[in-house]
Order: C-alpha cells, then sequence, then structure tokens
C-alpha cells in the first residue's frame, strides 16, 4: 500500500493519488486536536463506574439493564461497584424511605469527584404513588439530580436513555480539576 508523506506525518490511502491541497486536508481531519478538558470530559463519558442503590422495582430493571441483552459495556460501564469509593455514578432505582435517606446521603458523600446521580423511577423522583409522610418526596432534596428517567418502573432502554443524556451533559460540562 502506497503511503505518502507529509511534513513528517503519513497518510494512508491505497492506490489513489492526492494532491498537496487534499492531503492536508486528509491530515486535519485524522488529527486529533483538542483541549485538556475535553479530553478528559470524554474518558469520564466513556468509563463510567455505577454504585449499586437499587430500593425497589425499579431495582429488577436496572439489573437487567446490566445483561448482555442491553450491553452497558458499549459505553464503558460494564462494571457495577458495590463501594461508592470506587464509583462516580450512582443510579437510585426506586423509592427512598426516610430511613434510608441518611445512608443515600452518606454513599453519595463517599464517592469522588466529579460525580453525578440518576433518579431512576418516579418514586424515586417524586414520591411516585407514595405520598406519604415515611418516603422521601424526591430524591433531589437529599443528593443533587443531573438526569431523570421516568417510567415505573422504567424500561432498560429509557435508563440508557437516560446515561446518553448524561454523556452529553458530562462531555459539555468539562468539569477537570
Amino acid at each position: 500500500m502506497p503511503v505518502e508523506r507529509i511534513e513528517g506525518f503519513r497518510t494512508d490511502r491505497g492506490d489513489q493519488q492526492t494532491s498537496g491541497q487534499e492531503a492536508e486536508e486528509e491530515l486535519e481531519r485524522g488529527l486529533l486536536l483538542t483541549t485538556l478538558d475535553k479530553a478528559v470530559s470524554w474518558a469520564r463519558k466513556q468509563s463510567m463506574w455505577p454504585v449499586t442503590f437499587g430500593l425497589a422495582c425499579c431495582a429488577i430493571e436496572l439489573m437487567t439493564t446490566g445483561t448482555s441483552k442491553y450491553d452497558l459495556a458499549r459505553w464503558g460501564m460494564e462494571l457495577f461497584r458495590a463501594s461508592p469509593r470506587q464509583s462516580d455514578l450512582m443510579i437510585v432505582a426506586g423509592r427512598v424511605s426516610q430511613k434510608m435517606a441518611p445512608v443515600l446521603r452518606t454513599i453519595y458523600d463517599q464517592m469522588p469527584e466529579p460525580r453525578w446521580v440518576i433518579s431512576m423511577g418516579v418514586c424515586a423522583s417524586y414520591g411516585g404513588m407514595f405520598t406519604n409522610y415515611a418516603i422521601v418526596q424526591g430524591v433531589d432534596t437529599i443528593v443533587p439530580v443531573d438526569v431523570y428517567v421516568p417510567g415505573c418502573p422504567p424500561r432498560p432502554e429509557m435508563l440508557m436513555y437516560g446515561i446518553l443524556r448524561l454523556h452529553e451533559k458530562v462531555q459539555k460540562e468539562g468539569r477537570f480539576r
């Protein structure tokens, strides 16, 4: 295969011959030019490690999302961590009781920065059908939520859609410190 050299770089073009202008354009498209902030955001987006925090019915759908049928590994989320110190994403799946609220906050505080939270299901988002004193009416009263996934319980496709929206947010934020 012929290889063309341009100012110290190589461009593999097969059997085609290119002019200097076309080669310059090809070279510019092939180089990765970015800021450190964007590169770090891209790496974080591609390797999020969620902590397991399933509380009710939505936890079944959360576990289903981790199976080979839905394949979260394509987005770098193949391992659900049991330790919050190894995680940067908390997926709160299900209703949060008043007794579980301090535990949720403690686990969130143990996660290293930067950290993100997905509220999965209507019970986690705003209490759902449990409008009583025993259930927290929205997990956002305890921890800051980045993405809300609606449904009762939401299908794995909805959770994956929420994860993709979170990836977009992480890519735009640029939380390099």
